[in-house]
């Protein structure tokens, strides 16, 4: 289905402004669709002098009349005959429409959308006339306030010009409503917001009081008055209850003859979020004690090495010490971040600086540099393929720029398209034979990567001599550069399931 701001710049020669006030009608209609009881749709004069359904809402208070969506679809003539009546004389006209895609007997009224004193759309509420039945209490509240909408809609003072916070997230109609007159006084109570009023201990009559004297809340109403506009508010009414509130002030000229209050008990939503907190900072909490225990192994198997004298014994520790705080990088990582997940660039920079400490020696400098960004990854993948890339650094340095090699550049490349986290490490070291099989290799080192790529992160992998292609992706001068490695990995960054 085509958007309302597409279906505008198609159809018609509205401009910017114009537009931005029937968006913000749509946005907000939804509450007047609930004080009709009724369907509504926005009609717009064409361009080739039809009038077209650019939006509809039904009801959440009442049943729907229609089933299928006519956004996109053309006014019949009898619509058409009351939509040019009403736009042409910028009043309401109700009448009864015909069209083989409407019930008999259904009724269309017309109201003229204005914008700075000018008709500029059409909102038609559309129902089936029904005889013998009388409106209760809560029908004829609702309706006088669609009605008091409906001349702001035509005076143009609704929508109002500016938005109170996210009209998505506040109260609906069906919630509770309390409908307030001039002097801020109680004139109606609807059943849910009775029972709201009751939920926070106030069980004295409100009809004829104000908010104050009752004891409730009013800051959402005076703001309201004052302002002239729509005010959306959560306050805890009593110990434990927690209301959202949405005060919408009804405007005459300079005036402010009532308003509506639309009241949500959101107390057991507000307990979720403050469980989901509570949840989220003890994960975090536990991860930054990992990472200070595993730091604390890091320091003692330090201390360790210091008493060896065998050379092999003493470079075993010294990559255990590697691993370990490449691991305690990513619960660091984890422990400032809310969520599952992680910003693997958090990590990599990290990475880096480490291997800049450790790997490099003044006869063999290497510069570390990388590309691209990872984005977020989530935690179950993040230990593992750190763990793949600080192996895949110490292995470029170890085997692509040997003692008195005089050094060069290691190029980290990555990019995420949402299933599968890309990863190249390019360097312009040695390089490996071009019948070299990953398969076949040996060392421990590469034996931890091909494991944990394959089987523990579901992906593939493979080394490679570095091209002319590469080392120009990798920002390598092409004309020195002849020979290198690419180690290229992919991981799956979405359950499977």
């Amino acid at each position: 289905m085509a958007k309302l701001s597409e279906l505008l710049r198609e159809h018609t020669t509205l401009d910017r402004d114009q537009v931005g006030h029937l968006n913000r009608l749509v946005s907000e209609w939804g509450m007047l669709a609930d004080f009709c009881f009724s369907d509504l749709m926005l009609y717009v004069p064409t361009t080739d002098g039809r009038w077209g359904v650019v939006a509809q809402v039904r009801p959440a208070t009442g049943q729907t009349m229609y089933h299928t969506d006519f956004v996109g679809a053309w006014a019949s003539e009898s619509e058409t005959a009351l939509l040019d009546k009403a736009l042409s004389s910028g009043q309401p006209v109700e009448g009864e429409i015909t069209s083989d895609e409407v019930p008999p007997d259904t009724h269309l009224l017309a109201i003229p959308v204005a914008y700075e004193g000018k008709p500029i759309a059409v909102l038609s509420r559309e129902w089936i006339e029904q005889g013998g039945r009388r409106q209760g209490e809560l029908e004829r509240a609702y309706w006088s306030i669609f009605e008091r909408f409906e001349k702001m809609v035509v005076d143009g003072v609704f929508p109002f010009p500016q938005r109170a916070g996210d009209s998505s997230a506040a109260p609906r109609v069906g919630d509770g409503v309390m409908l307030l007159d001039g002097n801020a006084e109680v004139q109606y109570v609807s059943p849910n917001a009775n029972s709201a009023l009751h939920r926070v201990g106030i069980q004295a009559s409100a009809i004829g009081m104000r908010l104050s004297e009752l004891g409730f809340h009013d800051g959402p109403v005076r703001q309201a008055f004052e302002r002239h506009e729509p005010v959306i508010e959560e306050f805890e009414q009593a110990p434990q209850i927690t209301l959202l509130c949405r005060a919408v002030p009804f405007l005459d000229g300079d005036d402010v003859p009532g308003a509506v209050l639309l009241i949500r008990d959101v107390t057991e939503l507000r307990k979720r979020d403050r469980l989901l907190l509570s949840k989220d900072a003890t994960i975090r909490e536990i991860h930054h004690r990992v990472k200070n225990n595993l730091q604390t192994i890091s320091s003692l198997l330090r201390l360790q090495a210091r008493r060896l004298t065998h050379p092999e014994a003493i470079a075993a520790v010294g990559e255990s010490v590697r691993r370990i705080r490449t691991i305690a990088l990513v619960h660091e990582a984890l422990s400032r971040e809310p969520g599952d997940d992680v910003t693997f660039m958090e990590i990599v920079r990290p990475l880096l600086r480490l291997a800049e400490e450790g790997l490099q020696s003044p006869d063999r400098p290497v510069r570390f540099t990388v590309q691209g960004d990872g984005g977020r990854i989530p935690a179950a993948i993040a230990t593992p393929l750190s763990v793949v890339l600080t192996e895949l650094l110490q292995n470029a340095v170890d085997h692509g720029f040997p003692e008195g090699s005089g050094g060069g550049s290691v190029v980290v490349r990555l990019s995420n398209d949402g299933d599968a986290m890309h990863v190249q490490v390019i360097d312009d070291g040695r390089g490996v034979d071009g019948n070299f099989k990953l398969d076949d290799a040996t060392g421990l080192g590469l034996s931890i990567v091909r494991t944990l790529v394959t089987t523990e992160l579901n992906g593939t992998i493979d080394m490679r001599p570095l091209a002319p292609a590469d080392a120009a992706a990798a920002g390598l001068d092409v004309e020195t550069t002849k020979r290198g490695t690419v180690v290229e990995l992919s991981v799956p960054v979405h359950d499977e399931e």
